[in-house]
């Protein structure tokens, strides 16, 4: 928005503006101004300091208060530095003298758009550290996995949309931010909406965004996660859920890059790569008249299925280890091994709640487990203790393994502990040591 009272700025400014790609109006009183931003929302307006009888830097805190997200640039003819410090007071982003160029309306406006994706890009990752714990990043040895990789890469290098499917706990996000990460916009935002966490009206605002007013609670126009995701991604966590309402609103996006917000008239346009995942059959949902069946061959333009994790046994060690280093990074100087009967548990387990299940347990273990080594008994109830192999000399075993096991079959027929550490060849104090130790676990 432009409010100058000088006709000719106004011109010049509008046609400036419109040469770089922005929607101008242009009014001449502050009572305009103020009646136009009510009526919609604007990014950023130019005002003048000298408004007939007016001044501008009364209109500035008037301005905020109707669009909080409003940057206003003041523009004057008789700038001073105390007028520029009382601006900037008053509310303004930045300042501007005239006369002007059409090179520093264009350096503001690209201030501008970066200062907006720099604070777009800092919420979504405040939002993210808080709601998310470290994730390890993807790697597999399992052929079924390692294809599922190449499809991800192949398709990352494309705009199309991706649905991930599979069982709860599987990966999904994981995967849909590797994707984001190997694509062009991988220096652009990757935002989450979990779709199925919010009522109809919530999830598009969530979405779309909505204007002041558009329902109880609106108390100022706020941005959707596709703005927020602009020339990112936006992955839609369990797209299934999304109410029937939605889909369609959902569909014209996807095909035309258009959307409104919420109690507001004005249309937008959205530069977003979709990424969505569910763990429903979404094609039982189209066939049952649940899910759009437009809306889902749209989505699944490339599909990609995550294996549960008793699909990929040769994964669960690997997975356990670097969960086991990420939770024990900031407390211990180095990770606690898996003994070899702690480790055939954790392969033999099917894992219902696939890789998140595995990676709460190996966070439990992290806080609970007090010695160097994990044994079958660090593990909870619901994971079976395999009956396994006692450990032997030259086997897949750890010294500790082999150690633990012969000390304690010494103690075991041998009745004084003196005896023991002298069949051992250690002292008694270091045998009994380590056999609280090893009874300990």
């Amino acid at each position: 928005m432009i409010v100058d009272d000088e006709k000719n700025i106004r011109s010049t400014l509008t046609v400036c503006l419109e040469g770089l790609g922005a929607e101008v109006l242009a009014v001449g009183t502050s009572e305009a101004a103020l009646s136009a931003v009510v009526r919609q929302p604007y990014d950023i307006a130019f005002v003048d300091l000298a408004l007939g009888t007016e001044s501008g830097l009364d209109l500035l805190p008037k301005l905020l208060g109707e669009g909080a997200n409003l940057a206003l640039v003041l523009i004057t003819a008789y700038g001073t530095i105390e007028t520029a410090v009382e601006a900037m007071r008053r509310g303004a982003w930045d300042y501007l003298p005239k006369p002007f160029t059409p090179a520093q309306i264009r350096h503001i406006i690209e201030k501008f758009k970066t200062q907006r994706h720099l604070t777009a890009k800092v919420e979504e990752l405040e939002r993210r550290l808080a709601e998310e714990a470290p994730d390890v990043e993807i790697a597999s040895r399992s052929a079924s996995m390692r294809a599922v990789l190449e499809t991800a890469a192949r398709v990352a290098a494309t705009d199309a949309p991706v649905l991930i499917t599979g069982e709860n706990g599987t990966g999904k996000s994981i995967l849909a931010r590797a994707i984001h990460r190997q694509s062009p916009r991988a220096d652009r935002p990757f935002v989450i909406t979990n779709c199925p966490t919010l009522t109809e009206e919530l999830l598009a605002s969530e979405l779309f965004g909505h204007a002041k007013g558009a329902f109880t609670g609106a108390i100022r126009d706020q941005a959707g996660r596709v703005e927020v995701a602009e020339g990112g991604t936006l992955f839609l966590d369990e797209i299934g859920e999304i109410p029937p309402a939605l889909q369609s609103k959902l569909l014209r996006f996807l095909q035309e890059k258009d959307f409104e917000r919420v109690g507001e008239t004005r249309t937008r346009h959205g530069d977003v790569r979709i990424v969505a995942a569910t763990n429903r059959d979404l094609e039982a949902d189209v066939k049952a008249g649940r899910f759009r069946e437009d809306l889902f061959y749209r989505l699944n333009v490339v599909e990609v299925r995550m294996p549960p994790l008793r699909e990929r046994r040769e994964d669960i060690l690997p997975l356990a280890r670097a969960f086991l280093s990420t939770f024990t990074k900031a407390t211990r100087p180095m990770a606690p091994e898996i003994s070899a009967a702690a480790a055939q548990a954790l392969e033999q387990h099917d894992w219902p709640g696939n890789v998140r299940e595995l990676r709460n347990t190996i966070e439990r273990i992290a806080i609970l487990w007090p010695t160097s080594v994990v044994e079958p008994e660090a593990l909870p109830s619901r994971v079976p203790r395999a009956a396994g192999r006692r450990p032997t000399v030259g086997g897949d075993f750890t010294v500790d393994d082999v150690e633990r096991e012969h000390i304690l079959s010494v103690l075991e027929r041998v009745p004084k502990i003196e005896d023991a550490a002298a069949l051992l060849g250690i002292d008694a104090s270091t045998l009994w040591r380590k056999r609280k130790k090893y009874e300990g676990t």
